[in-house]
């Protein structure tokens, strides 16, 4: 890191609020010239929120920013790109129709005599990619031709190719590289270190954060909880700070206790061997047995909903193998998963989960409607009896099944999505972050639900970024890290232990 002791960015007392959720609260954080600073939190931290304040995607309620010494506010990500400060998205945001060079030189395009000189752009771009990253590819190609992990490294070229930058943003971008495209963005983001740009780098490999950065600011919550010199923190210590606790929260939930294992099948209800998908997870194997309760614990991007994902069918494995009730199983789908008595609580309840626009009872009974066929329509009083006995169950608020569920509150929300796959009366449950984003009185109804589940006999997958939620849940925990799984415990396990699990051996 650069000696100097100036500062090129500051962000003093941000607080950012949205409709029933405050994203940031009074944070701030500061950045020098020559300098790699990782930002990390677990999801809901406030990282994305407080870089989309920086750039001018939101504006901040309260707070200020300055540059230079300068005071400034972002209008647009454009204009915080005009003032120097360039960002690199994870999801890919360039034009996959144009050409390499189009897409590195957007806005930027050489002209001669009044057109575009397409040779020269051709040039520079092929020169910018050679340079900064080390990449040689045909420029006059459309971007889409080219892999996930080539668009990803064009993004960041195209991020770098501006003469004037003095901030680069990096949000998540090895998601998609390799371990040789991301030692060459590492190479990249050493070179600018020692060329005075302060960069900001978010991502949730551990590993990563302790190659490459020289300081670490963690966020939890949507609030700051300290900046740390990366080589004065350990990895166990790093961890406990991102995940941290309630301690309201845990005296309310640790009432809540696990049964006895006495329910507990001595065969597997499913036994998965050698399963995993190239690029998303590991070949893990695993064992669920009826009457038993599985924590997957792990830190964000470990792979835990990717591994939900593939044992309900909605990812295809391609290695590895299934068996059922003794029996294997060939039908790699969600609507096989169901038939087989499987069923997945999504973590995004509203991107994959409910469907805003139908009511409580039609949101219930769609994965009732899908296991008989859709030739053998449910009538409306047996979608009203099943939506009136789980509204019951689950103590769902709602004036009636009539009510549109978009109306209804996150955690009512998803005690609607729980209801869709009890109706069905499942052998197996998947619950992929059930209780994130609702209030301790729900989480404690929702854990209780699911002890009661395994009670009766059915299996259960429990997800959850809270790891003393996951301990306190679970007969049995398996920890993933870094997309494989790295040790499974009896569920008595510590936290401590648990925490050794997430850091790895070089902890």
């Amino acid at each position: 890191m650069s000696e100097s002791n100036q500062v090129i960015l500051e962000m003093e007392g941000i607080s950012k609020a949205f409709p029933g959720v405050q994203a940031l609260d009074d944070v701030s954080l500061t950045l020098k010239p020559g300098e790699i600073l990782c930002l990390v939190g677990e999801n809901g931290a406030g990282k994305s929120t407080l870089m989309k304040v920086l750039t001018g995607v939101d504006k901040p309620d309260s707070g200020r920013i300055k540059l230079e010494g300068k005071e400034i506010q972002a209008r647009s990500p454009r204009h915080a790109q005009a003032l120097g400060i360039s960002t690199v998205y994870q999801e890919v945001n360039l034009c996959v129709n144009l050409s390499v060079a189009e897409n590195i030189l957007l806005g930027r395009e050489p002209y001669k005599m009044g057109r575009i000189d397409w040779a020269k752009m051709n040039e520079l771009a092929a020169e910018a990619l050679r340079k900064l990253l080390s990449v040689e590819i045909d420029v006059t190609k459309p971007l889409g031709s080219y892999t996930v992990a080539i668009q990803q490294m064009v993004a960041i070229t195209r991020a770098l190719y501006i003469e004037s930058a003095k901030i680069l943003i990096l949000d998540e971008p090895t998601s998609s590289l390799d371990v040789n495209e991301t030692e060459q963005l590492f190479k990249v983001m050493r070179k600018l270190k020692g060329e005075g740009v302060g960069i900001i780098f978010i991502t949730h490999f551990l590993s990563q954060v302790y190659d490459i950065s020289d300081r670490i600011t963690v966020l939890r919550n949507g609030k700051l909880v300290g900046t740390y010199e990366t080589s004065a923190i350990t990895r166990v210590s790093l961890i406990s700070k991102m995940i941290g606790r309630n301690l309201a929260e845990f005296d309310e939930m640790s009432r809540i206790k696990l049964e006895s294992g006495k329910h507990i099948s001595q065969e597997p209800l499913l036994r998965a061997r050698g399963l995993g998908l190239t690029g998303v997870i590991r070949p893990f194997d695993l064992d669920l047995h009826a009457g038993e309760v599985v924590g997957l614990a792990g830190l964000l991007g470990s792979g835990r909903t990717e591994t939900a994902n593939i044992l309900f069918g909605s990812d295809k494995a391609d290695s590895g193998s299934i068996m059922m009730n003794g029996t294997p199983v060939d039908d790699y789908s969600p609507l096989g998963s169901i038939k087989r008595g499987v069923a997945l609580c999504p973590e995004d309840r509203k991107a994959a989960g409910i469907v805003d626009d139908l009511t409580i009872r039609e949101n219930i009974v769609l994965a009732m409607q899908a296991s008989k066929g859709w030739f053998k329509y449910l009538s409306l009083q047996e979608q009203y009896e099943q939506a009136d006995r789980y509204i019951k169950l689950l103590n769902i608020a709602t004036p009636s099944a009539d009510q549109l569920v978009k109306n209804l509150s996150g955690g009512n929300q998803q005690k609607v999505i729980l209801a869709r796959w009890l109706a069905i009366n499942p052998q197996l449950l998947i619950l992929d972050e059930p209780t994130r984003g609702i209030d301790i009185g729900t989480k404690a109804e929702i854990q209780k639900l699911v002890l009661s589940l395994a009670e009766e006999g059915k299996a259960c997958l429990f997800i959850s970024s809270e790891l003393e939620e996951v301990l306190r849940t679970s007969h049995r925990v398996v920890v993933l890290r870094e997309r494989e799984k790295v040790a499974e415990y009896d569920g008595d396990v510590d936290e401590n232990t648990i925490i050794h699990a997430f850091a790895g051996s070089e902890a």
